[in-house]
């Protein structure tokens, strides 16, 4: 089956392409503009957005203080992707890749750069030495799963969640071929998860931090608005999983920093101490205007 379209013999970039998110996508890379990134007083600096890989992060970063260690403390500084923060010349420095999050460790005697999801959990675990097993085989085993996401992700997020939820036209044959794959991940999943608490085994640890924010989210009905479509209360030891972890107290302030979508109470655009949970949600700072 054919829509019409014959790829050329080389690739042109059309500009108006890109659906919605033609603004910010390119093929080069590099800065657009000059920007510096700001600097907080914590050794620490995150530069994010609570899409799934920025969760990962806040997430991380929460469970470490809510742990005991101390130095976890941080500034989580928000950056909008949707108006190109992430191509401004402090970011690229940051990460040159051009995407959240990236972290910047003013900790050591030159500043060291962490860049890619994955990347930043396993720099944080192996810093605070807590949330990934020292022990063989439960460390090979917990990186596995760290990698699987690393691995899997793209497929579900690039793949699935584009062509059903984001591409300007419905195209059977890609939404058919991601969905098959993303139900296939998550039986991957359930069959794990059938006979462990977590993914790593019986202990919480960074490969259930990287995946819950992708596939926890989807079981939630928090991503695609594709719960129904994939029939996911199918994956019963997902859902206990993912109901697990949503209870914990770092998760949920995890997943309020740098948010700018949805409710005001649950956005915390920016981070700078444990009391701006309590003060400065978009609630608190941009109170609603009494006459809407």
């Amino acid at each position: 089956m054919s829509d019409g379209y014959t790829p050329p013999k080389i690739w042109e970039w059309n500009r108006e392409s890109g659906g919605r998110f033609a603004n910010i996508n390119r093929p080069i890379a590099g800065a657009t503009h000059d920007k510096a990134l700001p600097v907080g007083k914590h050794p620490l600096q995150l530069y994010s957005l609570a899409t799934p890989n920025g969760v990962k992060v806040t997430v991380m970063l929460e469970e470490l203080l809510a742990a005991g260690h101390d130095g976890a403390e941080y500034d989580a500084w928000l950056i909008r992707i949707n108006e190109g923060d992430q191509f401004g010349s402090g970011f690229v420095a940051a990460n040159p890749n051009s995407k959240i999050p990236a972290l910047v460790d003013h900790g050591g005697p030159a500043p060291a750069r962490v860049f890619e999801s994955g990347s930043i959990l396993l720099y944080l675990a192996e810093k605070f030495g807590a949330f990934l097993p020292i022990e063989q085989p439960a460390r090979a085993e917990c990186l596995s799963w760290l990698f699987w996401q690393m691995g899997a992700g793209p497929l579900l997020g690039g793949g699935f969640g584009h062509f059903y939820a984001y591409a300007p036209v419905k195209i059977e044959y890609a939404i058919d071929r991601y969905a098959m794959e993303v139900k296939r991940q998550l039986d991957v999943l359930d069959h794990r998860l059938a006979d462990n608490a977590y993914l790593g085994g019986d202990d919480y640890t960074i490969a259930d931090m990287a995946v819950w924010p992708w596939y926890g989210a989807l079981v939630q009905g928090l991503v695609y608005d594709a719960a129904e479509f994939l029939q996911v209360d199918g994956y019963t030891h997902v859902r206990r999983w993912t109901d697990a972890i949503a209870e914990r107290p770092a998760v949920k302030r995890g997943r309020m920093v740098n948010r700018a979508m949805g409710d005001p109470a649950s956005q915390l655009h920016e981070r700078h101490d444990a009391s701006d949970f309590d003060t400065s949600t978009q609630d608190k700072v941009s109170p609603p205007n009494d006459a809407d």
